[in-house]
């Protein structure tokens, strides 16, 4: 990462342009509504990140879209179905710059992220 990388998600949301701002901002507010409070937010790879008991996911803004990244495709991989509007690349979910992905789609997806690295942790 160049010297100019974001160190904070906050640095990081600033440096987006809108609409992507505005959708990316809902995003990480529906994310917060269900990690559990220990949740951190860092910077990885360059991009947000929540952490709960290892990585959990990440989101970004690029161009023309947005991504979401839940960081284990398994849980990708089991909602498939769910996802069927969006474009689904290798482990990365993409939406439009100005419209983020139904909350309940969202935190569902989240909630299942959360539950794999719950059960990783305990094994």
């Amino acid at each position: 990462m160049g010297v100019n990388a974001p160190k904070t998600m906050d640095e990081y949301m600033a440096r987006v342009p809108e609409p992507a701002r505005t959708t990316l901002s809902k995003v990480r507010a529906i994310i917060r509504s269900v990690v559990p409070a220990e949740t951190t937010e860092v910077i990885s790879y360059g991009i947000p990140t929540f952490r709960y008991k290892g990585a959990l996911v990440a989101f970004a803004a690029f161009k023309n879209h947005c991504s979401l990244f839940p960081l284990g495709s398994s849980a990708l991989d089991a909602m498939q179905a769910d996802f069927k509007p969006y474009r689904v690349a290798k482990g990365t979910l993409h939406f439009p710059t100005d419209e983020p992905m139904p909350a309940r789609l969202l935190k569902k997806l989240v909630k299942a992220r959360i539950a794999q690295n719950e059960k990783r942790s305990k094994s």
